[in-house]
C-alpha cells in the first residue's frame, strides 16, 4: 500500500506530532507499505520513508503568517481562496499514486486554514485516495485559541465533520468526547487510537538485548521475574520453575527469565540442566501451542553475556527471583535495589545481611504455592508494576500498529 502522511511539520522537528508521525511512518515501512511524508518543514530522516517538501503546508509560512494574521482579526483575507486553490494543486500532484491519505492535526487546528480547507475541498472529492483525519489537538475546545476563532467559513472547517473523510481518529477517550460533540458524530464512530513509546528506544535497548527480547517475546510477559543465576542446584532453580507453574494459576502470563550459563567447574551441572528441562516440560512451562513461561538463556547460546546486556534485563523485569540454598554474597540484589525492583528471594544470611527489611522472604522449604502468592500478593497491589503492565500490554507502539493502526489503514482502503 502507498501511504501519505501529511503534516505542517515532519522530522526532525521537535514536536509531539512529529515523534508520533516518525514512529507511523517507521512501523508502516516495516510491515512493507511504503510511505510518504507531506509537510512544510522536515528532511529525509527515516529510513525508507519519501520525504516531500511543501513550503504552503509550513504553519510559519511567510504568506501563510499573513494571511493567519487576518483570520485572527476576523477578517477573510482576499487572498485565502486563491490560496486554497494552490494548496489544493499541490495536494494533488504530490498525492499522485497514494492509496491512503492522514492528514495529522490539519482538520483540528486553525495553524493553517488555507491547507485545512484545501484538504477539506480534497476529500469531498470524488477521485481521490480514502482520507483519514487524525486528531492529537482540537482548536474548538481548547481555550486558548477561542480568541482567533469565528463561527463562520472557514474556521467552521474545524467544526463540522467533513462527508468525503474515511475515517476520525482521536488519541484518547477525553478527545473522542470532544470531537463528538463538537462536531455532532456519534462517539462509536470515532476510532481511539492512542500514542505509545518504542519501549527498546525508550531503554536504549542494543541489538542483542532486542533480539532476545523479540524472539522470547519478552514483553508480552505479566510479570517478567529474572533470575540471573548460573545453572548450579545450589541455587535451587527447581523451586523457581515450580513457583512459576503456580504462579500462572493466578497471573497467566508470569514468565521466568533465567540469564545465566551453565556452571562451568562442575560435570554434574550440564546433567542438572537436563533435569530443569524436562522439569520445565512436565509442569507444562514450555509447550508448542502457548507462549513458554520459563526461558533459559542458556538455550540460546552458550557465549558469556556482558553485563550490559544483564542489566537491560533489570530494567526490564518486574522482581526479582532467588532461590538459593546458599550464597556466600549477593549481586543480583545489589543491581535490583539500583534498578529499583521487588525482590523474592530466600531467607538465607547473605541475602537478608544485603536486603534487610527491603525484599519479600521465604524458606527453601517453603511450598511452590506459598512462593507464588507471595509474588501474586506482592504485586497484584504495586501501582509501579501495574502501570509498566499496562504499557507494555497497550502502548508499545508495535502492539499499537499491530492490533490497530493496521487494521485501520487495510479498512480505510476498502471500497464502500
Amino acid at each position: 500500500m502507498h501511504i501519505a502522511i501529511l503534516h505542517y511539520a515532519a522530522p526532525p522537528v521537535v514536536g509531539g506530532v512529529e515523534s508520533v508521525i516518525r514512529h507511523h511512518a517507521r512501523l508502516m515501512t516495516s510491515a512493507g507499505h511504503q510511505v510518504r511524508i507531506l509537510a512544510g518543514r522536515g528532511e529525509a530522516v527515516i529510513p525508507k520513508v519519501e520525504f516531500v517538501h511543501v513550503p504552503l503546508f509550513d504553519s510559519r509560512h511567510s504568506e501563510i503568517l499573513q494571511i493567519k494574521a487576518e483570520l485572527d482579526r476576523g477578517h477573510l483575507p482576499v487572498s485565502f481562496d486563491h490560496m486554497v486553490e494552490k494548496i489544493e494543486t499541490l495536494l494533488r500532484s504530490h498525492l499522485h499514486g497514494i492509496d491512503l491519505l492522514i492528514a495529522h492535526n490539519v482538520a483540528s487546528l486553525n495553524k493553517n486554514l488555507p491547507l485545512t480547507v484545501a484538504l477539506m475541498n480534497f476529500a469531498n472529492a470524488e477521485a481521490r485516495p480514502p482520507v483519514v483525519l487524525w486528531h492529537h489537538d482540537l482548536a474548538w475546545t481548547t481555550p486558548r485559541y477561542q480568541s482567533e476563532l469565528y463561527n463562520r467559513y472557514p474556521w467552521t472547517a474545524l467544526s463540522t465533520a467533513w462527508p468525503g473523510v474515511r475515517s476520525q481518529i482521536v488519541v484518547s477517550e477525553q478527545r473522542r468526547q470532544e470531537l463528538a460533540k463538537l462536531m455532532d458524530i456519534p462517539p462509536e464512530k470515532i476510532l481511539v487510537i492512542p500514542n505509545g513509546i518504542d519501549i527498546p528506544e525508550f531503554l536504549k535497548l542494543p541489538p542483542k538485548t532486542c533480539a532476545i527480547l523479540e524472539k522470547l517475546n519478552l514483553l508480552e510477559a505479566a510479570p517478567l521475574l529474572l533470575m540471573p543465576v548460573r545453572l548450579t542446584r545450589r541455587k535451587n532453580i527447581e523451586l523457581a520453575l515450580q513457583s512459576i507453574a503456580c504462579l500462572r494459576k493466578r497471573m497467566p502470563a508470569a514468565q521466568l527469565l533465567i540469564t545465566g550459563p551453565i556452571g562451568p567447574h562442575n560435570p554434574a551441572n550440564l546433567r542438572y540442566f537436563s533435569e530443569l528441562l524436562e522439569l520445565r516440560n512436565s509442569l507444562e512451562l514450555f509447550r508448542a501451542d502457548r507462549q513458554p513461561a520459563v526461558h533459559f538463556l542458556a538455550e540460546l547460546s552458550q557465549e558469556f553475556l556482558p553485563d550490559e546486556v544483564i542489566a537491560d534485563f533489570y530494567h526490564l523485569a518486574d522482581g526479582l527471583l532467588l532461590t538459593s540454598l546458599e550464597e556466600g554474597f549477593g549481586i543480583p540484589v545489589l543491581e535490583a535495589g539500583l534498578s529499583g525492583l521487588p525482590i523474592f528471594c530466600t531467607d538465607i544470611p547473605a541475602l537478608r545481611e544485603l536486603a534487610r527489611d527491603d525484599a519479600d522472604y521465604f524458606s527453601p522449604g517453603d511450598s511452590p504455592e506459598t512462593i507464588a502468592l507471595m509474588i501474586h500478593q506482592r504485586l497484584k497491589y504495586n501501582q509501579v508494576y501495574s502501570l509498566r503492565k499496562r504499557v507494555r500490554q497497550f502502548y508499545d507502539w508495535e502492539v499499537i500498529y499491530r492490533q490497530q493502526i493496521e487494521p485501520m489503514c487495510l479498512q480505510a482502503v476498502q471500497p464502500r
